[in-house]
């Protein structure tokens, strides 16, 4: 073996650990998400780890600020915060939504009756009732680049000053 080939194994064992690691993450989160009677895929596939206090608070940790699409185009900030609860998660902080055009936060997912097959979404000013199947599996959330988290704020309706 080369020196080359001797110095490329542990990075090569080491990328296959992470992302065997932020994989199981991402389907441990959705195992919870789904014995709290919530679909697994509320939360994108870049999970990297998750913490529930006794008192149901959830924290979420992504590899960074990214975007993805539900039904409509969502940006995640690289810690969610949410409380959970059967059927619910609510409260929640670090989470987006476009509609016409205008970005709302999303402050909770609810399923009332579970056999009805949808779920309703907070953003604040208004509630949408959209089919559970949306968010079975978990989206593929890709970085928007360094300008993501400056215009995070932007897009909540804050505007920095010069």
């Amino acid at each position: 073996m080369s020196l080359t080939q001797t110095s490329f194994l542990p990075f090569f064992l080491s990328l296959i650990f992470l992302l065997s690691t932020i994989t199981a993450t991402t389907a441990t989160l959705q195992n919870l998400l789904q014995s709290q009677g919530l679909p697994g895929g509320l939360f994108p596939n870049n999970v990297k780890s998750y913490n529930l206090d006794r008192n149901g608070r959830l924290e979420v940790q992504l590899d960074g600020p990214c975007m993805t699409k539900y039904e409509a185009r969502v940006v995640f900030d690289s810690v969610v915060r949410a409380n959970l609860s059967y059927g619910g998660l609510m409260g929640l902080e670090g989470l987006i939504q476009e509609e016409l055009f205008l970005w709302f936060p999303v402050k909770g997912f609810l399923v009332k009756d579970p056999s009805s097959g949808l779920i309703l979404v907070d953003i604040g000013l208004a509630h949408k009732q959209l089919s559970r199947s949306i968010f079975e599996v978990p989206p593929v959330c890709k970085p928007q680049g360094a300008d993501l988290s400056e215009n995070f704020g932007r897009k909540m309706g804050f505007q920095a000053q010069r």
